[in-house]
């Protein structure tokens, strides 16, 4: 009996499985920043972008992807139900099943460290600067405890506030999608 993750109905073995494969890992992320439904061209050019870094990219890195895309990893994703694919028609859409996976592509924020890393040192150093208003460490000291508070609470509304509209066409697409 297969072990199902927390967060879904696919093993976490299979979800390691589609996640180990770079291009995999760019189709979701790409599919994530788009609302509804896309085509296998903008896709594959999307990630051959991101690949070679050139806008537009190499059409031989293009047309690799898109066979990449069209051959292995779309069918794969869709077999699991990840990804709706119609391949006729070459239309991709995330499925609700996306969920289960998005967890363990961690979202890393602009300056390379995790959102979760950065809300724990942030957290860690509201305590400690908290802590030094409290006990009269000059400087700190200065402002009241419950001002650094309010400092602190209001860093973290505005943090939470730029996650949520970096990553909106995730959140637009799991409720319109």
């Amino acid at each position: 009996m297969a072990i199902t993750d927390r967060y879904g109905g696919i093993p976490e073995t299979e979800i390691h499985d589609l996640l180990r494969n770079e291009r995999r890992r760019q189709t979701l992320k790409q599919l994530q920043d788009t609302v509804g439904t896309t085509t296998l061209r903008d896709l594959a050019e999307a990630i051959a972008e991101e690949e070679t870094g050139e806008s537009p990219p190499p059409k031989n890195i293009r047309n690799s992807v898109y066979n990449s895309l069209h051959q292995t990893h779309l069918p794969k994703l869709d077999r699991r139900g990840i990804v709706e694919y119609e391949s006729d028609r070459k239309t991709i859409r995330l499925t609700e099943e996306a969920r289960s996976v998005d967890v363990y592509m961690e979202v890393v924020t602009p300056y390379g460290i995790t959102w979760s890393e950065y809300y724990s040192m942030l957290g860690t150093l509201s305590l400690f600067v908290v802590l030094a208003a409290l006990i009269d460490v000059p400087l700190v000291s200065a402002l009241e405890p419950i001002l650094w508070v309010t400092v602190f609470l209001a860093v973290f509304a505005a943090s939470l506030g730029y996650q949520l509209w970096t990553d909106r066409w995730v959140y637009l697409n799991a409720l319109f999608g």
